[in-house]
């Protein structure tokens, strides 16, 4: 199955390995994939000698797995399937990772996190094979399992068990089990999905440990664009510089391609996060990642971070590049079928939909783009613009009016998103006009409302407006001296990466003006 580019490239990345590790397989022999089974799994094993498998024929014909065992140990990591595609990186990298070689494998304070979680958890991640966000939380719950013996993961690849799918009523990927209920829908990242173990099962914290008081002259949260840049130019002014942020590259990972960064014709969020990476790895800065800010002091002084698990910020001066997150309508009905027919990613979801009928909220560019998109699988497309009249540009305009199946309606607020208590049915939606109320029978709906700021951990003591944002005045300073912001999180108009970019080497400038001006 691997051809021998491939081979030769994972021969070189498992040559390191110091642990013994082996595939322990079952597979019925009847299925028509069982065979392609046995041959990637030989493929696999064939490129390092500490590498083997051992094979049992079952008569369960769902049975078609592979567990991963560590010095004949299991370590709690298990594929349904046969991870190809984006998740080929996953099974490479449970194995690195396993032998404490990994790149993506978290540091003592995360990790002592993770062995916090007390109770027993099975968890169980669906997937498709052309997900582009399904390898990271894949990726995440096999570090939960091979950190924690309390938990164990397993990858199902929802494309061969398309019954199992169906029964529960799957509709969005990747969609997260815990110990069978539904626990996680669509992106995540690390610092996420440990917050929700947390919040959902018990953990023991060793409290008898002192917080860990780390000091800086600067502490930028936030590692996007504008997080980024300002701890680049902190940094060139010769300062003792961190970030702490959830996750490098923030919003701008989740973009698949980028045509309006000036002088970069073309490149994607993938590639653009990892730049920013290499920029800032040339500096003497410390990279605190999936850090969740639990609250802030900005009192006095000296301003202080506190992350969840102990760990404690300090510095004179405090940069605030926290981005935005996808708006949800937060209307009755849409957390109840989030992966149901509720979903925001129309590239990763918009499969599930083929032949069906759907909604998009929102008439602004990444609205009308999904429609456009989803037009071309899905009987009929309903676009519902809460304005007068569409936020678009015009070529996007004109192409979503030109397509037969899609239908556009603005003035139209959407007050509840309904269903039978297994997956969503309808949309009721208002006329803004008249005042009348409808429902429109359908599959799914796109939510593509733009963002909202992520400010909650500071809006107490900051002055925001009423959308959330940050109130930040030319030079980025906030309502407290030594505390600025940057980016989207700010009230600064148009968010754009380029602006943000900008925003953040204004707020570390401003920084280092008023501190040598005292």
């Amino acid at each position: 199955m691997l051809d021998q580019s491939i081979k030769s490239q994972v021969i070189s990345v498992f040559q390191l390995l110091e642990g013994n590790f082996s595939f322990a397989v079952k597979f019925n022999p009847s299925r028509s994939d069982a065979q392609e089974l046995v041959d990637f799994v030989n493929d696999v094993v064939s490129c390092s000698p500490r590498l083997s498998a051992t094979f049992a024929e079952v008569s369960d014909n769902e049975i078609l797995e592979f567990s991963l065992l560590k010095e004949g140990e299991d370590t709690g990591v298990k594929f349904r399937g046969i991870p190809g595609g984006h998740e080929f990186t996953s099974l490479l990298l449970a194995v690195l990772n396993a032998d404490g070689k990994g790149k993506n494998l978290p540091d003592e304070a995360i990790v002592r996190r993770i062995k916090s979680v007390h109770e027993k958890v099975t968890l169980q991640s669906f997937v498709s094979l052309s997900c582009t966000n399904c390898p990271d939380v894949v990726q995440t719950l096999n570090i939960f399992a091979l950190l924690n013996p309390n938990i164990a993961h397993e990858m199902v690849d929802g494309a061969r068990f398309e019954d199992e799918v169906n029964s529960l009523h799957i509709q969005a990927v990747p969609t997260v089990f815990a110990n069978g209920k539904q626990f996680h829908t669509g992106r995540g990242d690390l610092a996420t999905l440990l917050r929700k173990m947390e919040d959902t099962f018990e953990c023991q914290h060793d409290d008898s440990c002192e917080p860990t008081i780390r000091e800086y002259d600067v502490v930028v949260v936030g590692g996007g664009p504008a997080g980024s840049s300002a701890a680049i130019y902190s940094a060139r002014k010769g300062l003792k510089v961190a970030i702490v942020a959830e996750r490098m590259g923030g919003q701008v990972k989740e973009t698949v391609g980028i045509e309006n960064v000036i002088s970069v014709p073309y490149t994607t969020g993938e590639k653009l996060a990892a730049d920013l990476q290499k920029h800032i790895a040339e500096y003497k800065i410390e990279v605190f990642e999936q850090r969740t800010v639990e609250r802030v002091d900005l009192e006095g002084d000296v301003k202080r971070v506190f992350a969840l698990g102990g760990e404690v910020f300090e510095s004179k001066s405090l940069i605030i590049a926290t981005g935005a997150s996808w708006r949800k309508l937060n209307v009755p009905g849409e957390s109840d079928y989030l992966g149901k027919g509720v979903a925001f990613c129309p590239h990763c979801d918009g499969p599930f939909y083929q032949g069906k009928d759907v909604a998009v909220i929102g008439g602004g560019n990444s609205g009308i783009e999904a429609a456009i998109d989803l037009a071309g699988i899905c009987r009929t497309v309903t676009v519902i613009e809460f304005a007068d009249t569409l936020k678009v540009d015009e070529v996007l305009q004109k192409k979503a009016q030109s397509l037969a199946n899609v239908e556009i309606f603005t003035s139209t607020e959407t007050t509840e998103v309904m269903g039978n208590g297994s997956k969503m049915t309808a949309l009721r939606v208002k006329n803004r006009t008249n005042g009348d109320e409808r429902e429109i029978a359908l599959d799914g709906v796109f939510v593509q409302i733009g963002l909202a700021a992520n400010s909650t951990p500071f809006a107490e003591q900051l002055k925001t407006n009423r959308m959330g944002e940050i109130v930040i005045d030319e030079r980025c300073r906030t309502s407290i001296p030594g505390v600025y912001a940057a980016g989207d999180v700010s009230t600064v108009p148009y968010k754009q990466i380029v602006i943000a970019m900008g925003e953040g080497a204004k707020a570390a400038l401003t920084s280092f003006d008023d501190r040598i001006r005292q």
